[in-house]
């Protein structure tokens, strides 16, 4: 403990050096020819996603596994032995046993992967300890969590990634493309949202033990153990980042551009309890409940360069999947996603009309998917979360500012809680605060066209 509070007291001391050049870190990854030693807090569905898809890499050595679930963590060792890897220390015996995976000196790199409310404290425990950290989405749940994650980034000079697998979607890696090389002109107005109807995962994740299938909490299985409870008690897009952080990206938040306020309204909430009664009937308890969120949550953000983004949170109502991306510039503008794909640029394609997106996705294909497509096609969610994982290992091994970074987990969560106020008092606008405190303005935008990660 000496030492790691010697760790603390001395990073302090650089903190704000690596504000200004957030490429230095205090702390060390592993030395050349080493393999990253990781270790993963939450080794639920999605955290296996990524326990599983770190087995396949020769650059990688998984050290710890802990999650209070045994099932989970035996479910982990199978795939780890499987897969020819040695028995990783476990964790979990109570709620905070990750701070003594934490203590592990073969540990360099932690992956987050747990519910929503422990993001924040583990990932910020992961930083003190001195570990490059990775954590799922949504980063935060509050504004005093999104600031706990920059000035422990700062002080202690460890890097935090978000891990949004989105962002290197292979359409939306694309149009990224498309947006840095000026096909839409001047950018002026984006769209992006989380249009998935979540109804079955709220209540038992699909399986119907009890009354039907609409438990959730104590008696729910999975996600359903503390999602759905957001829904309860929270009328706010809690859930932003999946559409937001690659919009963010494309307008350069945090690197030459930042969210400067926004508006929120949302609709009232009928969805999960029509969904209960027609599981469980008019007379099952979770019938009488009163739930807070609105089924359609929209969010309006300005930025500081004067463009505009509307967010939809949708997940209690009857839909197909959507992440509904639309990217508009002076010069022209694509609507995409799984189900539709359209573009017009002025002076390119014919008339006023849409032109198909196919050509156009296959000439802006990114470089990264050129180079390790037909390998990542097995990684899940289409290939995008080897890419996520890829970037986080390559920038743990050098120790360096992930291409996510802590601002961006800041700013792009903090969407929650100002959405939340803001549909409080009638849509009345929030500002974002200023995770960078000003050095957004000279922090130069990632080079995302190069084909590394």
């Amino acid at each position: 403990m000496n030492s790691r509070r010697k760790f603390v007291k001395t990073a302090a001391l650089i903190g704000a050096g690596i504000s200004v050049l957030p490429s230095m870190a205090f702390s060390t990854g592993p030395k050349d020819n080493q393999k990253l030693k990781l270790a993963f807090i939450g080794v639920g569905l999605r955290g296996t996603n990524h326990l599983t898809n770190a087995l396949k890499r020769k650059d990688v050595e998984i050290t710890a596994i802990c999650d209070v679930d045994p099932k989970r963590i035996e479910i982990a060792i199978e795939h780890i032995k499987k897969a020819g890897g040695k028995k990783p220390k476990t964790f979990g015996s109570n709620d905070y046993d990750y701070r003594n995976l934490l203590e592990l000196k073969d540990v360099d790199a932690v992956i987050i992967s747990t519910p929503w409310l422990w993001h924040t404290k583990m990932a910020v425990d992961a930083m003190k300890a001195g570990k490059y950290t990775g954590v799922e989405v949504s980063a935060s749940n509050t504004l005093e969590e999104c600031w706990d994650l920059v000035n422990t980034h700062e002080s202690t000079g460890s890097h935090l990634m978000i891990l949004e697998n989105v962002n290197y979607r292979r359409d939306v890696m694309a149009v990224l493309n498309m947006v840095k090389q000026h096909v839409f002109g001047e950018l002026l107005h984006f769209r992006c949202g989380y249009q998935h109807d979540l109804r079955h995962v709220k209540f038992n994740n699909g399986v119907q033990p009890y009354g039907g299938g609409v438990e959730f909490g104590d008696k729910g299985i999975s996600e359903a153990k503390w999602r759905t409870q957001h829904s309860l008690l929270r009328n706010a897009d809690v859930y932003p980042t999946h559409g937001l952080g690659p919009v963010a990206t494309m307008a350069d938040i945090n690197r030459g551009n930042r969210f400067v306020s926004l508006t929120s309204h949302a609709t009232k909430g009928v969805g999960l309890h029509k969904y209960i009664v027609e599981k469980g009937g008019e007379n099952h308890p979770n019938a009488k409940l009163k739930w807070k969120q609105g089924d359609i949550i929209t969010t309006t953000i300005e930025t500081a360069n004067g463009e505009t983004i509307i967010v939809t949170h949708d997940v209690n109502s009857p839909r197909p999947y959507s992440l509904g991306f639309r990217v508009q510039g002076a010069q022209g503008l694509t609507e995409f996603d799984y189900h539709t794909n359209r573009i017009h640029v002025e002076g390119i394609t014919k008339g006023h009309g849409w032109e198909g997106m196919d050509t156009w996705l296959k000439k802006y294909d990114h470089p990264l998917w050129k180079k390790y497509g037909e390998y990542a096609s097995g990684s899940g969610h289409g290939g995008m979360d080897f890419f996520v994982l890829n970037a986080f290992v390559e920038s743990a091994k050098q120790n360096i500012a992930p291409p996510l970074d802590a601002y961006d987990a800041a700013a792009w969560s903090a969407v929650t809680p100002l959405s939340e106020v803001s549909i409080e008092n009638n849509g009345e606008p929030q500002d974002f605060p200023d995770f960078t405190r000003g050095q957004w303005v000279k922090r130069k935008p990632y080079n995302w066209m190069k084909d590394t990660y």
